[in-house]
């Protein structure tokens, strides 16, 4: 998985618009190979991201799980603490 995406299902509150769009974004910028489509393909990747947006928005909405909502504040310092080991000289 690209490491930009990051997971958005089980978080109180709610994944926003913004990050289901980011991801959306992300995921087509992996798949299409460019971070700025040329001006002829603009459209179909604009429509790419779009389209994925509301796709996962609708796949969060449907998710059903038994465990616990995720704290947004504790999965960022457990993201921080795994970098921090990762890139530590």
């Amino acid at each position: 998985m690209c490491r930009n995406i990051r997971p958005l299902n089980n978080f109180e509150p709610p994944a926003t618009n913004d990050e289901v769009h980011a991801a959306a974004l992300q995921f087509v910028r992996k798949v299409s190979g460019t971070t700025k489509p040329s001006q002829v393909n603009q459209e179909a990747f604009d429509r790419a991201v779009h389209e994925i947006a509301h796709i996962t928005r609708h796949l969060l909405e449907d998710l059903v799980t038994a465990a616990p909502p995720k704290n947004r504040e504790v999965e960022a310092e457990k993201a921080r603490a795994r970098a921090r080991l990762r890139y530590a000289t």
